[in-house]
């Protein structure tokens, strides 16, 4: 009596095929799970410009940062102490700071592979009526760091002058 049966040839054709759809499917998921951690970013940056313009309209200033350890104590970074403080005065504006998806254990956005979020206003001549964020995205979206300048005239662009940047410096300031 003959079995009918694979060979093994035809077993190892087969597991080959599926371990080659496996790994195309895992690449094509990070892709997607890159992609859907920028537009998280985007989103929280604009969400927290909205609770900034928020608190200018009830104060008539920015809320000041402070306390960040990088880099250096005039920021709030979303790493440590300094956004915990900026949270307090946000507090009635945001019900929670955002905080970056993949969150670096310390750093600011500007130094490679750390994704933070930090958020500065105070001083050049006329503090706490402007601001900037500075954020890291995983892949340059094509644009340039738009930047921001100060109410004194300064220019920031944390990401470069470059045609596609992942460091972005966005913000505004009081006319």
């Amino acid at each position: 009596m003959k079995r009918a049966a694979f060979t093994l040839i035809e077993l190892l054709v087969v597991i080959s095929i599926i371990g080659l759809l496996s790994t195309v499917a895992v690449v094509a998921t990070n892709s997607s799970r890159v992609k859907a951690r920028d537009a998280k970013r985007v989103a929280d940056i604009v969400q927290l410009q909205k609770a900034l313009e928020l608190y200018y309209a009830v104060n008539g200033q920015y809320p000041l940062a402070s306390g960040s350890t990088s880099p250096n104590v005039q920021w709030s970074t979303s790493d440590d102490a300094g956004w915990t403080a900026l949270q307090t005065r946000m507090g009635p504006y945001m019900a929670t700071l955002p905080k970056d998806p993949t969150q670096s254990a310390s750093g600011w956005a500007v130094d490679a592979n750390t994704f933070t979020y930090s958020y500065y206003s105070a001083g050049f001549g006329c503090p706490q009526q402007w601001y900037m964020i500075v954020y890291r995205l995983e892949v340059a979206d094509g644009k340039p760091d738009p930047g921001v300048t100060a109410c004194d005239g300064t220019f920031f662009q944390y990401g470069g002058s470059g045609s596609s940047t992942q460091v972005k410096t966005v913000g505004t300031r009081a006319q």
